[in-house]
């Protein structure tokens, strides 16, 4: 929220230390993200990144001045000279201005004199000149009367900025219009400071000032306001007060120029006084209101009095909202309606049938209060976030309405010329109870660690408006201030309201006086980290995605997807449910780095969400994912140029890395078609008859669709699954001391054997001494019959209380053959081929 200093001095004293009120503000929650300079310099110790500077207006060089005369200029016929006053003195300027005219005095404008630094109206941007004296068509002229662009107030241009009639004339500008604003940004907490009678509270609070909150004359002159509108509240449960008010004869013109200024330094544009007005108190009491022309709402009444009601939307109705669009409503949104139908979005945007014009002559001013959740609705699914919107939507007291009312009403008549209609219609069928608690000073040095006095207790509470009754030397009882809705939790929420205005960075430091309990293992997200660390090891960078997607996203990786977890509130039409798939989030993430970047290698562990039937919640299972493209090596200077990709053994080696150094049994990969991967290049991953996941390239036609440039290697597996495996204890065996035996053995089998089947077959028939089988070979060409190919392995024997002979080494070599050739078909190779049987 934008705060201008000059409009904070209303309602709460400052000092001139405004980088410590900033500080303050700050650590009090108010977390100020950055500051605007309008004409001033920057204020002592101020130490602020985000800092929004415009022209310094010279307290010597920039004044307030008035017009005397204007004669046209003699030399130029769109030029004139202007005889301004300021303070004892006279200056005439030349000006090309088309809003002043010969003839013209008594208005109140800007002069800047030589040697003040102001921007350049006609130059691109906001590029500081310093002006100089100079003869304009032979008249010298010694200064200028300035635009609201050339001050940096604004855009503006055409003409010169003209002041309000009560401008004081002679005094510097920086003291008329300079200004501070403030970029406060306030936590949802404590939507309280959504105004700037809130943060003059909190400001009051934290300086110890008092408040002053604004008055007004109540002037009531019309007809009753409850023979000319009547109101009802169909469902109170969303709205729990509904307050209407009535002024007439009012004239739709331009707000008065301070008004203007406030509005735009807060950030909102302008745009007539009657809804200027509606602005201007949601700014300063943080309600939201809304005008209504009441003479169209007579129209639609048939020439009757008008009904009001609130209630929710029927199915097929339909708004035209302000901005023009034709919105469907539907059953779960809040409405304003007559006898005809809705005539507002309730909280959130009238209806541009109701709107007040430049002939509305009458009023009907709305000030009510709205469930926060309706309003968030049905402003997120229209799409409409505004002010309102977000004030509604993180709560306003109810008893803001009367007087945040008032204030318009006050305000309608004074500078809209307006009759006010004698009391109001107000409906408040659900009030809010008053809120009382009671407060055991102990319990305040217990959640603080801070012993404070029951004065100092009574005055920090006090100082925020709360009300305080001293029942006993132990106990408070505190009255929460109508203003407040954040106080939920009782005791705990005051005393976090007595640290924050005591101050945070006065609370000394203690060490826990308690024996810290003894630490917990966590087994499975010590297993998790494991497997990060494993992967970033094989040099793959993680990743963290949202588990929000949409079916369509997913569709090439889940066929037969089970029945989706939806959102009832989605944040986004692209996060509308829960994942059933980690992978299509990780190739998301490859496919936008992949504009940038080549060789790219990600894994993600995250949640898939399975509904199961006639359960409450969904099934939460870890998945591992990983995406691969690229080359195998990072480019170097002296490498050849045609670097390898990466394949399929690449993406295969990571999963064996991974599972040896989680010590679980060995895997097997299976042949395996999937609809998404290559065929021929993808495998089910296996450990005994678990079914761990899938592995494989990406199928070309996804990656074309894709527009990625080389192949993409992905992986999906159950990491549950697969920490399962995990044994408690690894086995461990001695190193032996006898040297090892290795065997070259070359094999002929079948196309359609697979290897993984060939070395279990090995394993098995190896027995006890065989440690390993390492494939180092595989051919096929001459000497190897059509159909077949030929596998070479070394196999490595070792005893481990002896040196194995070459006739032991013989029969094991025999009897793994003969085994072979019986389950598999395999046969040595011939003895013209390399390996085929040789011990080393």
């Amino acid at each position: 929220m934008k705060v201008p200093l000059s409009w904070l001095r209303d309602y709460v004293d400052l000092d001139d230390d405004i980088a410590g009120l900033i500080e303050r503000l700050t650590l009090a929650g108010l977390e100020v993200t950055g500051v605007r300079l309008i004409g001033v310099p920057p204020p002592p110790g101020l130490r602020l990144h985000a800092l929004e500077r415009g022209p310094v207006w010279d307290r010597d060089k920039v004044f307030v001045a008035e017009v005397v005369e204007v004669h046209k200029h003699p030399n130029a016929d769109r030029l004139h000279l202007v005889t301004v006053a300021y303070g004892d003195q006279i200056k005439t300027v030349v000006t090309g201005a088309p809003n002043l005219h010969v003839g013209d005095r008594g208005q109140k404008v800007v002069l800047a004199l030589a040697g003040a630094v102001l921007f350049d109206g006609h130059a691109q941007g906001n590029v500081l000149r310093e002006l100089k004296p100079a003869k304009i068509r032979g008249v010298l002229s010694e200064g200028m009367v300035c635009s609201a662009r050339e001050l940096g107030l604004g855009e503006d241009h055409e003409g010169i900025l003209l002041l309000d009639d009560d401008a004081p004339v002679g005094v510097p500008l920086a003291d008329y219009l300079g200004d501070i604003v403030l970029d406060v940004d306030v936590l949802p907490n404590m939507a309280r400071c959504l105004s700037l009678i809130g943060i003059a509270r909190e400001v009051a609070a934290l300086t110890g000032r008092p408040v002053r909150l604004p008055v007004w004359e109540e002037l009531e002159a019309g007809p009753p306001a409850e023979t000319q509108v009547h109101v009802e509240i169909h469902v109170p449960e969303l709205c729990r007060r509904y307050l209407a008010r009535l002024i007439s004869d009012v004239r739709v013109a331009a707000a008065p120029m301070w008004m203007q200024r406030r509005l735009l330094s807060a950030g909102m544009r302008p745009i007539c006084n009657v809804v200027d007005i509606t602005n201007y108190v949601l700014l300063e009491w943080g309600q939201p209101l809304h005008a209504f022309d009441y003479d169209r709402l007579v129209e639609r009444a048939g020439g009757k009095t008008p009904q009001i009601c609130v209630r929710l939307a029927r199915a097929g109705e339909t708004l035209r909202t302000l901005d023009g669009v034709e919105r469907q409503l539907a059953p779960e949104h809040l409405v304003i309606a007559d006898v005809l139908g809705p005539i507002a979005l309730a909280g959130v945007m009238g209806g541009a049938d109701t709107e007040v014009t430049p002939s509305t002559r009458r009023v009907l001013l709305e000030a009510a209060h709205f469930d926060p959740v309706s309003i968030r609705r049905t402003a997120r699914h229209f799409d409409l976030p505004s002010e309102s919107s977000l004030r509604f939507s993180r709560g306003v007291h109810p008893e803001i309405v009367a007087p945040a009312s008032s204030c318009a009403i006050h305000l309608m008549r004074r500078w809209a010329g307006g009759v006010v209609a004698r009391g109001t219609v107000d409906q408040y069928p659900a009030p809010l109870p008053q809120q009382v608690i009671l407060l055991p000073l102990a319990e305040v040095e217990r959640l603080l660690g801070l012993r404070l006095s029951v004065d100092e207790i009574e005055r920090l509470l006090q100082s925020l408006a709360f009300v305080v009754h001293r029942l006993d030397a132990a106990t408070l009882q505190v009255t929460v201030p109508p203003h407040r809705l954040d106080i939920q939790e009782g005791v705990s929420d005051l005393c976090e309201e007595i640290a924050r205005i005591y101050g945070y960075d006065r609370i000394p430091a203690t060490l826990l006086a308690d024996v810290l309990p003894d630490q917990q293992g966590n087994l499975d997200l010590t297993l998790e980290d494991k497997v990060r660390d494993r992967l970033v090891a094989c040099g793959l960078q993680e990743v963290v995605t949202y588990a929000l997607t949409t079916p369509e996203k997913e569709a090439p990786f889940v066929p037969s997807p089970l029945p989706y977890v939806q959102l009832a509130n989605p944040i986004s039409a692209e996060r509308t449910v829960m994942r059933q798939s980690v992978v299509a989030s990780v190739l998301d993430v490859l496919v936008r780095n992949a504009r940038y970047e080549n060789n790219l290698r990600f894994f993600e562990i995250g949640k898939v969400y399975l509904q199961r039937p006639e359960a409450t919640f969904p099934e939460e299972k870890r998945r591992l994912a990983l995406a691969m493209t690229g080359r195998r090596f990072d480019p170097f200077w002296a490498d050849p140029k045609d670097l390898p990709e990466l394949d399929f053994f690449d993406l295969k080696g990571i999963v064996e890395a991974l599972a040896a150094d989680l010590h679980v049994p060995p895997l097997q990969f299976r042949p395996a078609s999937f609809s998404w991967l290559h065929p021929g290049q993808a495998a089910e991953i296996r450990c005994a008859d678990t079914s761990l996941g899938w592995l494989g390239q990406l199928h070309p036609v996804w990656q074309q669709r894709l527009e990625l440039p080389h192949p993409v290697w992905i992986l999906e597996l159950d990491l549950e699954d697969l920490l399962s495996l995990v044994p408690a204890r690894f086995p461990f065996e001695p190193l032996s001391e006898y040297p090892p035996v290795k065997l070259d053995l070359a094999l002929v089998v079948d196309e359609t054997v697979c290897q993984s089947r060939l070395v279990e077959a090995i394993r098995a028939a190896g027995g006890t001494w065989l440690r390993s089988v390492e494939l180092f070979d595989v051919y096929r060409g001459p000497s190897i019959p059509a159909g077949k190919k030929s596998l070479a392995y070394t196999l490595t024997f070792q005893a481990p209380d002896r040196t194995l002979t070459d006739e032991e080494v013989a029969r094991i070599q025999a009897h793994i053959v003969a085994t072979l050739e019986g389950t598999v078909g395999a046969r040595l190779r011939g003895p013209d081929s390399p390996a085929q049987g040789q011990a080393h």
